[in-house]
């Protein structure tokens, strides 16, 4: 029927943009593309913009960034690339090595698992469920820091660390979606394998 074709074309146009959105060149490209913000991330945290300690934490946007690609397309960030840049950023931050590497990974991947459930739903469903991955990893984090007879810092800085964190996700997610076309998968996406996404 004539009236149908402007609605094939407009379903042929999609499945060929997700397609290309799930090719590998695409897959490969955005993989490394984590890796390079990770190292903008890297590049100003360790400029020596200020010589006084600073009063006020800012937000941990290497997390969010790794929380919201999680949720939104896990592939984009494997284990083993959510690994590496973790640990470099635990020798490059002056944390204990391995350890908040080790929670984030954990926590991204229960979050990629969890990724599916909350595409199909809001964003704030997607803010919140990143928020409360984020709250576990913080109270975790300073626990084993106490048991080890590490000192955690001050609460005051975690707490404001952690709601500016959770503040700035919507801007990280928006960001991604609009500089990096980085959205969430719609049910019935497969990847170029043929997985469902």
């Amino acid at each position: 029927m004539p009236a149908s074709r402007p609605q094939q074309h407009l379903t042929w146009f999609r499945g060929t943009a997700e397609m290309a959105e799930n090719s590998p060149a695409r897959l490969w490209s955005m993989r490394a593309t984590y890796f390079g913000l990770a190292f903008v991330v890297f590049f100003f945290h360790l400029l020596p913009l200020q010589i006084m300690p600073s009063r006020v934490a800012g937000p941990d946007i290497l997390t969010v960034l790794t929380f919201a690609w999680a949720l939104r397309r896990p592939s984009y960030v494997p284990m083993l690339s959510v690994a590496v840049v973790m640990l470099l950023a635990d020798f490059l931050f002056h944390r204990p090595p391995g350890l908040w590497a080790l929670l984030v990974l954990l926590a991204a991947e229960w979050l990629k698992v969890r990724g599916r459930h909350v595409r199909e739903n809001t964003f704030v469903a997607e803010w919140i469920t990143a928020a409360t991955a984020l709250f576990v990893v913080t109270v975790i984090y300073r626990v084993i820091l106490a048991v080890l007879i590490v000192t955690p810092g001050m609460l005051s800085l975690w707490v404001m660390q952690y709601g500016m964190t959770v503040a700035v996700y919507p801007l990280v997610a928006a960001i991604s979606y609009l500089a990096l076309g980085v959205r969430r998968s719609t049910p019935g996406e497969y990847d170029h394998t043929g997985r469902p996404l």
